[in-house]
């Protein structure tokens, strides 16, 4: 199998050539808008031949984008907008009819977007051995508009993916908290993981109130709280509001500087949860999340919950923890979760009534069996590493039938 990760190296450059690059950033931003625009006027046509006939020459004269950066411009819009085709249809549209009560899901496609997608923020695609390569002094070589010019990579934590066994792909270049970055993109073959041989699954259940709640086979649980990072949540909320009621240019800069360090912010975190995670497994383990698509169109909370619901990065975390466990030799995989909160997990019967969401507790009125919720779902999702493990690709509970 083929694991990807980014390596996210700062560079360092000469004001001169800083200038250089962001006008080139500046220029393919431009180039990436038209070809959005054009997707969008031409009922979303996604062809990369046919953008290319269409726009390519346009791209080359009135932006001086190389042929590569015009090539990478079409190629990077397609990709986005494909991307949300995706989420569109993995995320219906969902709402309640006010006479009946009875809730309807709407397919969703990228008709329903109002705006093509936007560029505003200066960005470059640089493709290997073309845009972007190695020298033998250690620095990197980089086009712009105007000239080639040379980098002074930070490889620093990078050494391992830059080994020969990692290849080394696209990178694109980001310009942030006044320093320049490089993202690269590195692959790597990995053998297959043999699922008879796993012999440890953990199961985990990620919220609000708990980060996660993890259990595995041996009966441990552990619980991570939320209540610091939903706090922290909460205050950059109050912030964010208060300068969105300013509606002056500073308080937009300052918008834009909070959103960029939140999401920074919880990046971190995502990472040191996933990193706990991996290096406390045991040896051939198997991980079980949740499979959580659709879960913010499933939501109807009350405000807050719903806007802590949307502001939280569960998919994030899950990315983090597969790459992370398949370096290690380990596996993720998730799972429906339907019934995993309502399934008892000694007896299996399945009552939604025996669940507490204001104590946030279970209690099964067959075995009597009790434990906190949260629990309860990271031990039924061990139950459905064990079904995976024995070969069932696609375990999950139903009322019908009790496990």
């Amino acid at each position: 199998m083929k694991q990807a990760v980014t390596l996210k190296m700062r560079i360092t450059l000469t004001a001169e050539d800083a200038l250089l690059l962001q006008e080139t950033m500046r220029q393919f931003a431009l180039g990436c808008q038209l070809v959005s625009q054009y997707v969008f006027d031409h009922e979303f046509v996604l062809d990369q031949y046919a953008l290319h006939e269409a726009l390519y020459r346009q791209l080359r004269t009135e932006f001086g984008l190389k042929a590569q950066m015009a090539q990478s411009a079409i190629r990077l819009v397609v990709g986005n907008y494909k991307t949300v085709q995706t989420q569109m249809k993995d995320e219906p549209y969902t709402f309640q009819d006010r006479y009946t009560g009875a809730w309807t899901r709407c397919p969703r496609d990228l008709t329903w977007l109002r705006q093509p997608l936007q560029y505003r923020q200066p960005q470059l695609k640089l493709v290997r051995n073309r845009d972007w390569s190695w020298l033998q002094d250690g620095r990197l070589s980089l086009n712009t508009l105007a000239k080639r010019i040379r980098v002074t990579p930070h490889v620093q934590g990078f050494e391992q993916y830059l080994a020969p066994d990692w290849k080394l792909g696209t990178a694109t270049v980001v310009h942030t908290g006044g320093h320049y970055f490089l993202h690269i993109a590195a692959t790597k073959e990995l053998p297959a993981v043999d699922r008879t041989q796993l012999e440890n699954i953990v199961g985990i259940d990620r919220g609000l109130r708990f980060v996660l709640v993890s259990h595995d086979t041996a009966g441990h649980t552990s619980f991570v709280s939320g209540k610091a990072i939903t706090n922290k949540r909460a205050k950059y909320n109050r912030l964010r509001q208060q300068l969105q009621r300013k509606h002056t240019k500073s308080a937009k800069r300052r918008l834009g500087r909070l959103s960029g360090r939140e999401n920074r912010w919880m990046s971190d975190v995502n990472h040191c949860l996933s990193k706990t995670l991996v290096a406390n497994a045991s040896p051939k383990t198997l991980f079980v999340v949740e499979d959580l698509t659709g879960v913010r169109q499933q939501s109807r909370s009350q405000a807050q919950a719903r806007r802590e619901l949307h502001s939280w990065a569960f998919f994030e975390l899950e990315q983090f923890l597969r790459y992370k466990a398949v370096l290690a030799g380990y596996e993720v995989v998730a799972v429906s979760a339907q019934y995993t909160s309502q399934r008892c997990a000694q007896c299996g019967r399945i009552d939604e009534t025996q669940r507490d969401r204001q104590r946030h507790e279970y209690r099964c009125t067959v075995c009597g069996y009790q434990s906190n919720d949260d629990r309860i779902a990271a031990m039924n999702l061990v139950t459905l590493g064990q079904q995976y493990v024995a070969g069932n690709n696609r375990p999950r509970f139903t009322k019908e039938v009790i496990g």
